[in-house]
């Protein structure tokens, strides 16, 4: 038998379903689109960015790469993903063959690009499994890599509203942890901008979406129904993997009033 290719790999392939993280499992039911707002807020989201010609632009965590096509059908100069993941790197340098495009090991604190690199930087599904510590780290390592005047845009989990009771913001962190199998911090939007500005960034735009990763309705518009047909069958198949999935959805659907996608856009000021 001959050896899977790089495309094909699905990173955390090797560990057990029920002991994965979520959006892995997702991946492996054949779920491409694993932002928490789904491909329409993405959409959204770098169409605020305002990305064009000229533009020499970072991603961190790129995944399975929905967002990286997107981008240089912008026309950008250039596209440099950042991931700590090999597989991850693997396997979209095998299905991104785009020369504006480059892959590269490190970590979205430390990326190891001189300071201006980048006239634009976004990220997507990761900051949301930091620590506050973390998170500033590393949109201060995306306001160092950035022009004066670089644009900055995140797209990730919001717990709402505002003020939220402490109460119920740990019981949902602490049930989403324990469905997705890996732990998540959220944010509120207030503290989203704050962290935003503390790192010497304006924000300019703010748009949120229901987290409906897992409904019906939005799988069949992320995917297109001929691949949700296939995840269905996938789940119909894999009762392991079809419990993981069904109980991520409960989750989801226990939080709804208080659990939402965020995208926030925003200039370095200097």
């Amino acid at each position: 038998m001959s050896a899977p290719h790089a495309a094909d790999l699905i990173p955390g392939n090797s560990i057990p379903i029920e002991k994965a993280p979520g959006h892995w499992v997702l991946a492996r039911l054949g779920k491409r689109i694993l932002r928490p707002g789904g491909v329409e807020l993405t959409h959204a989201m770098l169409d605020k960015l305002r990305l064009g010609p000229g533009d020499r632009v970072v991603e961190f965590a790129p995944g399975l790469g929905a967002s990286t096509r997107l981008c240089l059908s912008k026309s950008v100069e250039s596209y440099t993903a950042i991931d700590r993941d090999r597989d991850v790197l693997a396997r979209l340098q095998a299905r991104v063959t785009d020369p504006r495009a480059r892959f590269l090991l490190g970590n979205a604190h430390e990326t190891c690009l001189g300071d201006g690199a980048a006239t634009a930087v976004y990220g997507e599904a990761m900051l949301s499994m930091q620590t506050e510590t973390e998170k500033l780290r590393i949109i201060r390592e995306a306001a160092r890599i950035l022009t004066p005047g670089g644009r900055y845009a995140l797209h990730e989990l919001c717990a709402v509203p505002d003020d939220i009771e402490p109460a119920i913001l740990d019981q949902m962190q602490a049930d989403l942890t324990r469905s997705v199998h890996h732990a998540v911090r959220l944010s509120t939007s207030k503290r989203w901008r704050q962290l935003l500005q503390s790192a010497g960034f304006t924000v300019t735009e703010e748009l949120h979406s229901p987290m409906h990763l897992l409904e019906p309705r939005r799988i069949v518009s992320d995917e297109g129904l001929p691949r949700a047909l296939k995840i269905l069958m996938n789940v119909c198949r894999d009762s392991e993997a079809r419990k993981r999935m069904l109980g991520m959805r409960a989750m989801f659907r226990k939080h709804h009033a208080t659990l939402q996608a965020i995208a926030l856009v925003a200039r370095k000021d200097s």
